[in-house]
């Protein structure tokens, strides 16, 4: 029984009691959350050592961890060092997105390490087996995609991106409206490349009944992916963009009818003023499913700041609905992350993720920024230190330009404006 399944029969699993502890929620608004579709709880039936975390709505918003290796970049333990840093700076999901190396052996290691969700792309290493036995990618078959997602889930994977909704319909919406920056996503990439070569529909819409009951058998969640997401602010809210979603919206009803939990995947690079109604489209196409958003990225021109530039974009997305933020670190358009890039990306992620839950009124938010202003006022360093998102950092700030009176800082020192009041 999938956590949908037994929300909708009245029953309060384990998780969702957990779940509840965690959000200061009782279980039955957690269960009810889920029954309705728009509450998920990622965790496969075989991944058992790991915390459970809700996603959705009413819930803290969450940060997810992109880590992995690349055909460039092969480190193991670097990447194991990633994952233990995005998870001390706060991510409550981490994905292995490894395109070089032994892919089953990375991804196996972090489902071993990893204390959160874990979320994989297995499109990815369909594409990349092909080429290694010497196959093109788009020659590879229906059976070795659907394989390698059914070894992933088997392996523990709690979420999988599948770009189900990235349809020969949809490639002619967007080549007939045309594009600046064409496609930017590599699962999407891989799929169109092979429906055109093929001739062929997108195996994984043409058989999404097979992926619903994969996806069932493990509880594993659908994170239904984004293949025409644009990749520059001009592309942003076009034709093809907003055909997936439609599709999308299709494939959450189908997914609800088999008790698979799904979320939605979204943009991508989007204008401030163009978030809110995507996320506004989203949650009405979708059904009030829950929305995963990569940043959004809201301007191209920061190369080296993006984790700022999608810090910007997270907490407004957030705040008008979306409920799972991917982080992006300085280093996205650039290069792969370092350990230091993850640190940074996460904490970024998570500063637009509490500022939109205060906006939202999720419970505690602003609690937590009342208590900070009450150690403020006392001079109370330890407590602030203790209350900050990233105590580390400011606990080696403070202590790098100590002040002459401990009981204030070097930026006013003696002219201190809340010891002059309170005497």
């Amino acid at each position: 029984m999938t956590q949908l399944e037994a929300a909708r029969a009245g029953i309060i699993t384990e998780e969702m009691k957990l779940v509840a502890k965690d959000e200061g929620l009782t279980p039955e608004e957690v269960r009810d959350g889920i029954a309705k579709g728009e509450i998920i709880i990622p965790k496969n039936k075989n991944h058992r050592h790991i915390k459970p975390y809700g996603i959705g709505k009413g819930l803290r918003t969450k940060v997810n961890a992109n880590i992995g290796t690349s055909s460039d970049c092969v480190n193991y333990e670097e990447e194991l060092e990633k994952l233990k840093v995005a998870i001390e700076a706060g991510a409550e999901a981490v994905m292995d997105l490894s395109t070089g190396g032994d892919l089953d052996k990375m991804r196996r290691l972090v489902l071993k390490e990893s204390s959160v969700m874990v979320g994989t792309v297995p499109i990815y290493q369909a594409a990349i087996e092909s080429r290694r036995k010497g196959q093109p990618v788009v020659e590879m078959s229906k059976e070795e995609i659907f394989d390698t997602i059914r070894k992933h889930a088997e392996d523990g994977v709690d979420f999988v991106t599948v770009h189900c909704a990235v349809t020969l319909e949809t490639v002619e919406r967007m080549e007939r409206e045309g594009r600046i920056l064409g496609v930017v996503s590599r699962g999407g990439a891989f799929l169109i490349a092979w429906m055109k070569h093929n001739k062929k529909e997108n195996p994984l819409y043409e058989y999404y009944d097979e992926l619903l009951d994969m996806a069932k058998e493990y509880d594993l969640v659908l994170s239904l992916g984004d293949g025409f997401r644009p990749g520059c602010i001009a592309d942003a809210t076009d034709r093809g963009q907003i055909q997936e979603l439609i599709i999308i919206g299709e494939l959450v009803q189908r997914a609800w009818e088999k008790g698979v939990q799904v979320m939605v995947e979204g943009p991508g690079h989007v204008p401030l003023q163009q978030i809110e109604a995507n996320m506004v489209l989203q949650k009405r196409l979708c059904h009030g499913a829950p929305f995963y958003v990569l940043g959004p990225v809201v301007t191209d021109v920061a190369p080296g700041y993006d984790h700022i530039v999608s810090a910007i974009g997270g907490a407004i997305a957030a705040w008008h609905g979306a409920d799972f933020l991917c982080y992006v670190t300085p280093s996205e358009h650039l290069r792969l992350p370092t350990v230091e890039d993850v640190r940074e990306g996460v904490v970024a992620a998570k500063i637009a993720a509490h500022a939109a839950d205060i906006a939202k009124g999720v419970k505690g938010a602003w609690e937590w920024d009342l208590e900070m202003s009450k150690a403020r006022w006392e001079l109370d360093w330890d407590k602030q230190i203790e209350l900050a998102l990233d105590p580390v950092k400011a606990r080696r700030m403070r202590g790098t330009r100590p002040p002459k009176e401990e009981d204030v800082c070097t930026m006013c020192g003696e002219y201190c404006a809340i010891k002059m009041i309170r005497g």
